[in-house]
Formats: structure tokens, sequence, C-alpha cells
């Protein structure tokens, strides 16, 4: 604990609550806090003065003591004046000083909390399984706010210690109320036993929802690595930091330490220390135990109920069923149905039960297997090694459909050849592949030595240049594409060409 000079000065905004004429100056603060609550937050002394005689209790009011009354509540730090020179038109006025008054953020606080203890056992306190699972919610998202924005991790982070606040503070207060003197006065009564049921059905559900999400928030806080911690709260320390704050000025190591110190809590809430269980941990216990009393009590009231009666006939006949048994065996099974089992054993599942009656029987219970695996060091699962497919049968109709591709694309463009050559000019329409093809053999033999190449199915053609540098437009049926008039040569025309070239003696 940290003992510092702001702990020692005593807080004078406080002092309006126990004052001499305290119901004067809180009914004004109550009024400039509601009109707070609704955006409204200036207000002069005669709009002051109206609203308070407006009232019974103010019918002597005077426009003098609520200017006397104003000005106390300045001296007290509870108002904030400002003086108003948008109405002054002479030097009187301005000498007067009208002036508007503002609410502190000191007596903004202690407003709420006046209202608060008014209404404190209006509201009360109430345990809310749903928080669990928004902080496990919260929790797991841990590894997507490593690489989030400030901002999303600011919202995240808020959420966060939003409802670990309240699961905190509502279960210390609820369970606070079953340890008061009128709790336990209320549980010997009679009356007690009517609502006894809904009572532990409450506590049941809220264990129950305990029991789910706990160990999912500890596992999940126990493997995030500290590094990434640190970076996550570094960047909801950047985040609020980000905020302008125009009344208070946090230096960066508090307000670091704040944050810091929070995740710390709801770590210690969930994981424990070294030195110390988790609170969640002590819930469940505190709750069970809080279970046991109220069952014991209701017990207790039912039994002086019927202590007047008479048992001596019910003994009696039980002493005459045991000895109306023929045998041990059958001794033992009547002792159990009347007096329980002596030697019991406790079986405990994760599974969902379809009932929370203690009333109900094993018997009563669905079946459930659960696969037991041995507790040796050197134990591991089998891994199933799944055969090899060799998926011959979908390779092979694979490969003659390609081959079947290629054959009809060879007739497609064969069916453009005339003369042993194809002539870019002289083409009609063409379909989009065709294009591409001659568009991809062209690209070929322009890159290639002799400008000649081969197709895909292994025939020969040359790329003939246009002479002059003739154009001519290819047409296709997604658009037309200006181009050189080239034109292709393959090999039957090559060797045609390539024979009258030899008779007439000009190969060079």
């Amino acid at each position: 604990m940290n003992i510092d000079s702001s702990l020692m000065k005593p807080i004078i905004e406080t002092k309006y609550l126990t004052a001499e004429n305290c119901w004067r100056y809180r009914a004004i603060l109550r009024y400039f806090y509601l009109q707070y609550e609704k955006i409204s937050y200036w207000f002069y002394k005669e709009e002051i003065f109206e609203v308070l005689k407006s009232n019974l209790y103010f019918s002597a009011y005077t426009i003098e003591l609520c200017q006397q009354d104003l000005d106390t509540l300045v001296q007290w730090g509870n108002l904030v004046p400002m003086q108003d020179t948008s109405r002054v038109s002479t030097i009187e006025e301005f000498k007067n000083k009208q002036f508007r008054y503002q609410l502190s953020e000191y007596a903004v606080e202690i407003e709420r909390l006046t209202i608060k203890l008014e209404n404190i056992y209006i509201e009360g306190a109430s345990l809310e399984p749903t928080l669990f699972e928004r902080i496990r919610d919260a929790v797991l998202k841990i590894g997507q706010m490593i690489d989030a924005e400030p901002k999303t991790v600011g919202a995240w982070w808020k959420d966060l210690h939003t409802d670990f606040k309240r699961l905190n503070q509502n279960y210390q207060d609820y369970v606070r109320s079953f340890y008061s003197r009128k709790a336990e006065e209320l549980m010997k009564s009679r009356e007690f036993v009517v609502y006894k049921d809904n009572l532990v059905e409450y506590l049941r559900d809220f264990v129950k929802g305990l029991q789910k999400n706990a160990y999912f928030i500890e596992e999940a806080m126990r493997g995030t690595n500290q590094d990434k911690i640190n970076n996550i709260l570094e960047k909801a320390f950047v985040f609020e930091k980000s905020i302008p704050r125009m009344d208070i000025d946090v230096s960066d190591d508090a307000l670091r330490d704040n944050i810091y110190g929070k995740w710390q809590s709801i770590n210690d809430w969930f994981v424990g220390t070294p030195s110390r269980i988790s609170e969640a941990a002590k819930i469940y216990d505190i709750t069970n135990e809080i279970i046991r009393k109220i069952t014991r009590f209701a017990s207790q009231i039912a039994e002086s109920r019927s202590s007047a009666a008479n048992r001596r006939e019910e003994y009696r006949k039980l002493c005459d069923m045991f000895l109306a048994c023929d045998d041990i065996k059958e001794a033992h099974k009547l002792s159990a149905a009347a007096f329980g089992l002596a030697n019991s054993r406790h079986i405990k599942s994760l599974t969902e039960r379809t009932t929370e009656s203690m009333s109900s029987s094993v018997y009563d219970e669905q079946p459930v297997q659960v696969e037991i695996k041995p507790k040796v060091r050197g134990f591991r699962e089998k891994s199933i090694r799944p055969p090899i497919d060799f998926k011959t049968e979908k390779k092979q109709k694979i490969r003659a459909e390609y081959i079947r591709q290629l054959e009809e694309e060879k007739q497609i463009m064969d069916s453009y050849i005339e003369n042993g050559q194809i002539v870019i000019k002289d083409l009609p329409v063409i379909e989009q592949h065709v294009r591409l093809t001659l568009l991809k053999w062209i690209g070929k033999a322009s890159a290639a030595t002799g400008k000649a190449a081969k197709t895909e199915d292994g025939r020969l053609f040359r790329l003939v240049l246009p002479s002059k540098g003739e154009r001519c437009i290819l047409r296709s049926e997604d658009g037309n594409l200006e181009m050189p008039a080239y034109v292709l040569k393959f090999e039957s025309a090559l060797r045609i060409q390539r024979s009258s070239d030899e008779a007439t003696g000009n190969i060079a």
C-alpha cells in the first residue's frame, strides 16, 4: 500500500452531506445532477431559485439565501462558477458579476454514490452466470487482439474489465447477505421453507456456470505467453492514453500501472498465485457451503414441525419388518432403504445431467460411456495409417480427357490450315481459344532462332513476316486485334519449298 499526500488531505467536497443546512445544499446539487444526466450543465441562480421555490419545503426561501448557498458550494468545490458577460450592458452589471454554475467532477461522483446508497436495498445484488460466458468469450479472443488495432483492443479491454468488475462485486455483495444476522433469523423461520428450493436452484445455476467456464478461462490465461499479454496491455494503454482528458492529467506510469494491475487482478481471480488458490475455487466452496447451510436449516425446520409426533409406533413397525426378513442380505437391503447406504461411492462426471433434483437416483440418469486411458508414463495412442490410394482409374480418366481435348483442338486448328499454311489476314471470325493458340504460336516462333517452332502435337512451322510491314485485323468472338499480317507455314509446306529451292539451285 502506497500512502502519499493525497491520502492525508480531507475531502471537503463531501461537507454538504453533513453540514447544518445540508437539506438545502443536497437539494441544489441533486437538481444540478439530474440536469447533468440530461446533458444540461450551466444554470443561473435565478433558475435554481425558481425550481426550489416551487417546492413546499422552500416556501420561505429567498434569492439572498440561494446566492449564499451557491457561494458556499463553490467554496467547498462542488460547483464551478463562470462569469457571464453576454448579458452585461452597463459597468454596474459587470461589477455585480452575473455567474453561471456547473457541477464539479467530484460532485458528480458524490451524487452518484448518494443515489446508489439510497437505492442499495432496492437494487440488491445478484449472481449472473452469463458474466462467466462473456468473460470466457473475451479471454478466448486474446489471440485475435495481438494483431488488432489499439482501438479494437481498447473496446475489448473495457468490456472485459466491466464484466469482471460486475461479477466480482455482485458475488461479494450477494454472498455477504447470507452471513448477516437478518439472513440467519430468516433461515430459522418456518417461512423460509417456502422458497428454499428456488434459492438452492438459483445457487446451483451459478455454480454450473462457474464449472462450465472457469476451467476454459484458466487454461486460456495459463496458455498465453506473457509477452503477448504485455503486447495487448500496451495497446490498451495506447488507447486509454489517446482519450483526451481536459479535467485531469494522468501520468503515463499511473495509467499503465492501473491497466496492468487490473489484468493481474483478473488473472489472480481465475488462476490464483503460488501461495493462494484462485477466487473461482473459493466461490465454488463458499456456494456449496451456503447450499448445505440452507438445506441443513430447512431440514431442522422440517424436523421441528414433526418433533411432537410419537415415533414409537414407526420404530416398532420397522423392527417387525427386520424380523420378517428371510436372511441377512434382505436385511441389508431393508437397512439401505431405511437408513441409506453405509459406504457410498461418489462418481464424478463432466456430462450434462437431465435433472438437478437431489432425490433423483443414479438409475434415473442416462447411461454415458467414458473412455479410460492407462495412467502409465509410456502410453501412446495408436496412430492409424491410412492406405495409399493410387487413384489409377481417376488418373486414366483425366489423361483420356486431356488427350481428347488436344485432339479436338488439333482438328479445329487443322480446319484453318490451307495449302499447308495459315494466313492471318484470310481467317474468318474465330473462337477465343483459337486466337489464344495462334498468338502463342506466333510468340514462340518470334522468340526462336530462324523463326521456326513446334506446336503442342510436334508439328514444325515457321513464321513468315509480312512484306512492307503489312497489317491486318484478326477477328475473334471476344473482339478484334490489329496485328502484322503473319503467315504460318507448316512442315509439309516447308519440305516442298526446300525441294523446289534445291532443284533451282537457290540454296544458300
